[in-house]
């Protein structure tokens, strides 16, 4: 079934109004592909950046008229990104946003009182979304489309697999069949859940016992506002109080007000501020303004543009029947969830009043960020001096906590902090071997962070918010991306297997993007190599997510720097425990939300945050046997077997080149490479070794795997030559992935 000519006519207008100089085409013919991303948020633009980077056909189907989730189309553009470490298409983004401001001489580090935050106008960041789509696409060989303004309405399922959506246009009637291999739901709200028939949770309860009252976090409509310091415009200025307001005037006095105190660089903040420093909380770079600031206290006074989300969470501090947070409702309920986000619209429209007639401040709604013709619908009984303002807002409001899968592993606060303590005060390695990402973040829950909104029958209380606080980065473990005993589904965004409170670090917008780029390497490899998503083993969509520049391990030695050719399988080594390394790293733990934890700054100047691998020592014998046996379990392979400590007559401590090919070809079963391997030849990849040495057809066999393409610069295998941990690690990476290539 194809669209109709008015959907096309309206997805042109919407192509034409944009601004944005990125082609974002709207799929108007095809009815199949690899992978549907349902949610073009951060997770859901990642995953269908990196689903089309591996080959896969995408297509993302967002309901508004934007694509960048909470961090644009709601207008949460100051990055909660503690964990310093950015990498893979997290890293590509901000490296992109700051070409641009670096070419308008600005800086990205405005908000959270700090030059080393990073925060980006919200337009500038669907921009940079666009131009990554637009460089995608020209470099794949399959359709990458995007659908906007438009919902899933259906899951179709053949037994225990999703095989296709319904979609239907927004105003329209008609709804469109799309097949799929591989359905993600990077939904705002975890929509995708109830209509896949897929167990969840919602608050501290699941189906099929939902309970409706249960409360989850507040929401937030933010705003993005501006000075105009030659005054408002007429347009923009807010002139007649909205119902409701005096309320929300006593809850912003509580905040704000024109002789607040100066943020002080403590915790907790002493409230009310003054405007200056609430301005540099969330401040933002100003493409609009020829001078520069940063976050440095001298400069607040000089921001321009900032982020309106602090005093208007709602139902915030006036609570819900009583209770702090939403109910469940909120996700369940159209209709409930229409109002309240009406009502929180309202709530963020009279902190604009309160700000130009209260503290009588020339700043209104930023007129360069959002500007739809139509208005949102949270906006349409608003009276008619309004509207201008209203049509300048974000398109979605920030949704904090989502519907979450009920998974075979849930993912609880407890188990982040154990991980987020790996080699640090003296402990030992609980890295998750099947990570895939690292994020860094306080267990935050803005709302229903009671004892009773817990849920203890997984062990978790409200005192663990600050108990299970992680210690140092985490990493995401894939399991909590696939749902129970459902195939073709992913989960991303904020609707993974994970307790409320662990979902409370995960659901900022750095991690949200890696967990969606893992997402979509997963889906796409799984269709490429015709495997149940569950069944394909992780160290394969971790070869692939390492190779596309994400960083995965815990672990850093100062023998291998992320320069080092063996970076990425020493990662992979740390995470199955292939090889123990010389000097684990003594790093100390430390509070996460304190970027000048002086514990941490003396162990970076000492350099006890780095171990040492050992890449250049040798393997003995029985590392190598260990290390093997690991690899091989961790690659699911059913060819090749374990090998056993008397299986080579020649006596020696430390393994070989030839003795370690020969073990590794036949723990993998790979000494039939000429049949299933690309047909190369020792002599094509320039590795030389006699055709009568007793290793040859053992590195003619991973040779023709591309296996040993680390000795081509070598021009001879050397077999005789004792075999480095960096070289077994590297070649074990391959090993355990080839019969997934």
């Amino acid at each position: 079934m194809r669209l109709n000519f008015a959907r096309l006519c309206v997805g042109i207008l919407l192509l034409l109004a944009r601004p944005v100089s990125a082609e974002t085409p709207i799929s108007a013919e095809k009815d199949i592909y690899d992978v549907v991303v349902a949610g073009g948020g951060m997770s859901g633009i990642a995953a269908a950046l990196q689903a089309s980077r591996l080959g896969a056909s995408v297509l993302v189907v967002e309901p508004s008229h934007w694509i960048g989730g909470q961090a644009t189309a709601a207008g949460v553009s100051t990055m909660d990104d503690l964990s310093r470490l950015r990498s893979g298409i997290y890293l590509e983004f901000i490296s992109k946003l700051k070409l641009y401001y670096d070419g308008k001489n600005k800086t990205m580090g405005t908000c959270y009182w700090d030059p080393r935050s990073l925060a980006f106008e919200p337009s500038v960041g669907q921009r940079v979304l666009y131009e990554m789509v637009s460089e995608t696409r020209s470099r794949s060989k399959k359709p990458f489309d995007i659908l906007l303004s438009s919902s899933v309405t259906g899951v179709e399922r053949e037994g225990k697999t999703v095989t296709g959506i319904s979609v239907r246009g927004k105003g329209e009637t008609e709804e469109r069949a799309i097949k799929c291999r591989v359905l993600i739901d990077a939904t705002e709200y975890g929509d995708i859940l109830p209509l896949a028939g897929v167990p969840y949770r919602a608050g501290n309860s699941a189906t099929p016992f939902l309970d409706p009252n249960a409360m989850i976090q507040d929401i937030t409509w933010v705003a993005v506002i501006r000075k105009y310091p030659f005054g408002i415009p007429p347009h923009l200025r807010a002139r007649t109080p909205l119902p409701g307001y005096e309320e929300a005037k006593r809850n912003y006095e509580s905040y704000v007000v024109s002789r607040g105190a100066n943020f002080k660089g403590v915790y907790p903040v002493q409230l009310p501020v003054n405007f200056v420093s609430h301005n540099a909380y969330r401040g933002l770079p100003d493409s609009s303004t020829p001078w520069s600031y940063d976050g440095s206290p001298g400069n607040w006074k000089h921001i321009t543009k900032t982020g309106v989300n602090w005093g208007n969470d709602y139902p915030g501090k006036a609570s819900w029947n009583g209770r702090s947070g939403l109910p469940v409702q909120y996700l369940e309920d159209e209709a409930l969830r229409s109002q309240v986000e009406k009502d929180a619209f309202v709530k963020t429209l009279h902190f604009l009043y309160y700000v130009q007639n209260e503290l009588r401040e020339n700043w209104s709604i930023a007129d360069d960020e959002y500007q739809s013709a139509e208005l949102p619908a949270a906006a349409l009984d608003l009276p008619e001096e309004w509207k201008e303002i209203a049509r300048r807002m974000p398109p979605i409001p920030y949704v904090r906590e989502s519907r979450r899968v009920v998974g075979d592993y849930t993912l609880t606060s407890s188990e982040v902090l154990k991980n987020s303590l790996s080699y640090r005060d003296g402990q030992t390695r609980y890295e998750f071997d099947d990570a895939i990402a690292i994020g860094g973040y306080i267990l935050d829950l803005h709302g229903a962070n009671t004892d009773s909104d817990m849920e203890w029958n997984m062990g978790e209380k409200a005192a663990f918010a600050a108990l299970n606080r992680p210690r140092g980065p985490f990493q995401v473990p894939l399991r909590i991306l696939l749902p129970k005993d459902t195939e073709g589904l992913l989960a991303a965004e904020k609707n993974l297997s994970m307790t409320r409170l662990a979902a409370g670090a995960l659901r900022l917008q750095p991690i949200c993007m890696m967990i969606g780029q893992a997402a979509g390497a997963l889906a796409a490899l799984s269709v490429q190599n015709e495997v149940a998503l569950r069944a394909l083993p992780p160290v394969r969509v971790q070869r692939a997510l390492l190779e596309a520049g994400v960083v995965l391990s815990l672990s850093k030695y100062s023998d291998v720097p992320p320069e080092h050719p063996f970076y990425n399988s020493v990662q992979l080594s740390n995470l199955y425990g292939l090889l123990d390394p010389v000097e684990p790293p003594h790093a100390p733990s430390y509070d996460i939300s304190d970027l000048d934890d002086p514990v941490l700054a003396m162990s970076l100047i000492n350099g006890a945050d780095k171990g040492i691998f050992g890449v250049d020592d040798m393997v003995t014998k029985e590392e190598m046997i260990v290390m093997l046996n690991k690899a091989r379990a961790a690659s699911k392979t059913s060819a090749g077997r374990d090998v056993e400590e008397d299986e080579w007559p020649v006596k020696t401590h430390f393994a070989t080149r030839g003795l370690f090919a020969d073990a590794v070809a036949n723990a993998f079963g790979l000494y039939d490479a000429e049949q299933n391997g690309d047909g190369r030849s020792a002599s094509v990849m320039d590795i030389e070794i006699a055709a009568t040495h007793r290793f040859a057809k053992a590195v003619t066999a991973l040779n023709a795997w591309g296996i040993l393409d680390l000795y081509r610069s070598e021009g001879e295998f050397r077999p005789a030559r004792p075999i480095t941990r960096g070289e077994a690690v590297e070649i074990l990476m391959k090993a355990m992935t080839v019969h997934w290539s």
